[in-house]
């Protein structure tokens, strides 16, 4: 099975449409227990959690996308089901009311569903022009996408990969920057900046970044090989 997070994630979605919701939390709990959990793998497996009566682990998830996307409104309203399905009924009622101010139109000029339902689809089609060979398009919607949600942090990093692919690494520098900047602890982020200011001959830059990937992941291999690499070549 391709183990990339947005895979793993549809085929989580497929598992929970089909009615197997022990699939899919086995599945997202891979992702949680790797730290590669998005706020849409937490809502999903919120939504797992439900349908299978763990209530209270299902609004812990909720929260959880929510901490990581403040905005998300499909998570907001899954909350206030959850709460209300809970009894703690004032909660929820603020839950849906926040859930209604989400829906308002924001700095897009779309409502907020309708905005992130545009940014997913713009990384689909990114998705489909890399796997037709077409890089350069699909960076192209990943930007269109970005520039939707810029708090979706999964499709900013898909973006900084493929810069840094693409050798664009200036580019794929600061929007890896950025991003940390909204999720300091996401190790892959970390590690992928340390590689484009690596490869921009900041070694001091590059170093700071796989130190802090170390500090954030001890265990992780790919941060011990780079920091040798430095140290052998005196950076």
């Amino acid at each position: 099975m391709d183990a990339r997070p947005d895979h793993l994630v549809k085929n989580a979605r497929e598992r929970l449409d089909a009615g197997d919701s022990y699939g899919a939390i086995h599945l997202l709990k891979e992702l949680v227990e790797k730290g590669q959990a998005y706020a849409d793998a937490h809502n999903l497996l919120g939504l797992a959690y439900a349908m299978i009566g763990q209530k209270d682990e299902a609004l812990g998830q909720f929260d959880h996308a929510l901490t990581l996307n403040p905005r998300y409104v499909d998570a907001c309203l899954n909350r206030a089901v959850t709460l209300s399905d809970l009894g703690r009924g004032d909660e929820a009622a603020k839950a849906f009311s926040e859930a209604q101010q989400l829906g308002a139109v924001d700095h897009t000029g779309f409502s907020a569903p309708a905005a992130s339902r545009l940014a997913n689809l713009h990384a689909e089609l990114a998705e489909a022009y890399f796997e037709a060979g077409g890089r350069t398009q699909a960076i192209e919607q990943l930007e269109a996408a970005a520039a939707l949600r810029p708090e979706f942090v999964d499709l900013r990093f898909r973006l900084a990969r493929l810069y840094l692919d693409e050798g664009r690494l200036e580019p794929a520098r600061d929007e890896l920057q950025a991003l940390i900047a909204r999720r300091p602890a996401f190790v892959d982020a970390h590690v992928a900046l340390g590689m484009s200011r690596y490869l921009l001959k900041d070694l001091a830059g590059a170093r700071a970044a796989w130190t802090e990937a170390r500090r954030l992941a001890p265990s992780d291999v790919r941060v011990t090989a780079y920091l040798s690499l430095l140290q052998r070549l005196g950076g």
